[in-house]
C-alpha cells in the first residue's frame, strides 16, 4: 500500500463519510401533535411533542455555534447549514433551535400546528414574535 492508502488513513476516510451522510441533510415533519428532526437518512432523529411549546419565534443563529447538534445557551440547536433558524420555546424557558433555509415557512407550519393543538385542548393559544 501507498503512503495515503493506510489503514488509519482509509478508516478516517470511511469515518468522514460516515458523518457526511449521517449529518448531510435535515428534514423536519410537523404533525398535528409533534415535530419530527431527522438527520441525513433517519438514523439520528428527535421528536418533541407540541404540547410542550408556547411560542414560536424565527431567529438568527450565532456564527459559532456552529453545525450538528449542539448544546446552546437555554436548550437545543440542530443544524446543517446556516444561520436561519426557527426557535420553539417550551412551557419551562427551554428552546429548541432548528436550522433552516426556509425559516418562514416552517415558522408558519408550527405555529398553524400549535394553534390547531391548543384549540382541540381548549388551552390558551401560543404566543408568536413576528
Amino acid at each position: 500500500m501507498g503512503p495515503f492508502l493506510s489503514a488509519p488513513h482509509l478508516l478516517v476516510a470511511a469515518l468522514l463519510l460516515v458523518v457526511l451522510v449521517l449529518f448531510s441533510t435535515l428534514t423536519v415533519v410537523v404533525r398535528p401533535r409533534e415535530v419530527d428532526i431527522r438527520f441525513g437518512p433517519g438514523v439520528i432523529r428527535k421528536r418533541y411533542a407540541l404540547g410542550d411549546f408556547v411560542s414560536v419565534n424565527v431567529v438568527r443563529n450565532r456564527w459559532y455555534w456552529g453545525l450538528g447538534i449542539r448544546l446552546i445557551p437555554k436548550g437545543w440547536l440542530y443544524n446543517v447549514s446556516g444561520l436561519d433558524a426557527v426557535e420553539l420555546v417550551r412551557k419551562n424557558g427551554r428552546v429548541v433551535r432548528i436550522g433552516t433555509d426556509e425559516p418562514e415557512a416552517l415558522a408558519a407550519a408550527l405555529r398553524e400546528a400549535l394553534t390547531t393543538l391548543h384549540r382541540s385542548s381548549g388551552a390558551g393559544g401560543p404566543e408568536y414574535d413576528r
